[in-house]
């Protein structure tokens, strides 16, 4: 996949995971905490505000700080399996 059009795929899915967030926040059907999380996590590889806000949220809360972590092994090989790429464990 193109550099910049993965790039944009980022950020859409990013920003796409924050609105669904904020609207579950509101709707109790969503988990919004849940769909922050991923989106902050997503953002945090492009914006250094999201990463700071990630720093910030693993320290003040150590149990969703690992929940994140988490997370963020599990996206990251999903996105090794849909972009074909080895996993470097």
């Amino acid at each position: 996949m193109n550099r910049h059009a993965k790039r944009l795929a980022m950020l859409i899915v990013g920003w796409g995971f924050i609105l669904l967030g904020i609207v579950g926040l509101f709707l109790p059907v969503l988990q919004g905490v849940l769909f922050l999380l991923v989106g902050l996590i997503i953002l945090s590889s492009e914006y250094v505000w999201a990463h700071q806000v990630l720093t910030r949220l693993r320290e003040r809360f150590p149990k969703i700080g690992h929940a994140a972590e988490e997370t963020a092994r599990k996206a990251a090989a999903w996105m090794r399996r849909i972009t074909g790429q080895r996993d470097t464990h």
